[in-house]
């Protein structure tokens, strides 16, 4: 994300709107020192939408926090099947059949099949993927437009996906990030931004701490112009970004990936050394071009889903490597 003139007004496509109310969302920005970061994801002052995006189904979004109830097909939780208990109007022909079976004589001796044991299910993954909304020329921005189109498409069943639309406002991503985190403990938080001058989807390998000069939405710039007093001059992502876009480049999307270290000193660069900070560099950010310049929403949301799970596999691979490692 590159600083351009700067909006007041800040609007999301499927949350509330604050466009007519430009200079109040400026001082709400400018009061964020003073609420808990839990009043910033419940709603009371976060007012754009997240939601949870849980496999195949049926899922109810819950409001801001993404905590919608979820109701899975085939028995699951509310699912189908759900309300098989005694009281659930089971016909005559159930409970003649249970008659039957108190009548007849119990079985006698052992056994010969072992019962099987119940399959242990597998915990899910958390994963947070943000964008970011309107600012200066990019009145609609491609980062929540690819990120809104990676939750239609989803991350597999085994993941649960969370979207964030950021605001282009330093004091809110310095409060929202840690309690991202604090939140959902997630495997993995990608953010994602828009760059006029990206040509290809850009995997950003670093942030920086310093050089933040340029104005965001509400006119404001930190007045140390850095993100952490006394952090780091810069944070390394632990994921191997060379090593992503290759396997990405290898499955022959329509789409170009490339790799860069400077994601540009401005809210993109500021979010992403705030998140790697947060996260002791478990935290990844993209770099999309503007929509038709050259990729269509529906292109740059499939590439942010490879890349995603190719960094997924990455990190599932140097945890094992660890793992076997602390057994040995």
């Amino acid at each position: 994300m590159t600083s351009s003139s700067p909006r007041h007004d800040s609007v999301s496509s499927r949350g509330h709107s604050l466009r007519d109310e430009p200079s109040e969302f400026c001082r709400w920005g400018n009061r964020l020192g003073t609420w808990s970061s839990h009043a910033l994801l419940s709603g009371e002052l976060w007012t754009r939408r997240a939601r949870c995006v849980s496999g195949p189904g049926t899922r109810t979004t819950g409001g801001p926090d993404g905590g919608g109830a979820w109701r899975g097909r085939g028995g699951g939780r509310g699912g189908a099947g759900a309300g098989a208990g005694p009281s659930s109007g089971l016909g005559l022909g159930a409970a003649r059949v249970r008659a039957a079976a108190a009548d007849s004589p119990a079985p006698t001796g052992n056994r010969s099949e072992a019962q099987p044991e119940p399959a242990m299910e597998q915990p899910r993954k958390a994963v947070v993927v943000t964008g970011f909304g309107p600012f200066g020329e990019h009145t609609v921005n491609a980062s929540w437009i690819a990120v809104q189109e990676l939750e239609k498409l989803g991350l597999g069943d085994s993941v649960d996906l969370h979207v964030y639309e950021i605001p282009v406002e330093y004091q809110t991503v310095q409060r929202l990030i840690p309690a991202l985190w604090e939140k959902h403990s997630p495997q993995l938080v990608v953010h994602v931004g828009v760059s006029g001058m990206a040509t290809a989807v850009t995997l950003e390998k670093c942030g920086h701490n310093k050089g933040y000069k340029g104005l965001d939405n509400c006119r404001f710039c930190p007045g140390s112009q850095c993100c952490v007093e006394d952090g780091p001059e810069s944070i390394d992502s632990i994921i191997d970004m060379d090593a992503v876009c290759k396997r990405v480049t290898t499955l022959g999307l329509d789409v170009s990936v490339t790799i860069s270290q400077d994601a540009g000193r401005y809210l993109c660069d500021f979010t992403y050394y705030t998140s790697l900070y947060q996260s002791h560099g478990r935290s990844a950010f993209v770099h999309v071009p503007p929509l038709g310049k050259p990729y269509n929403a529906d292109q740059l949301g499939r590439a942010l889903r490879a890349i995603i799970e190719e960094m997924l596999d990455l990190l599932e691979q140097s945890e094992g490597k660890i793992n076997c490692c602390h057994e040995h």
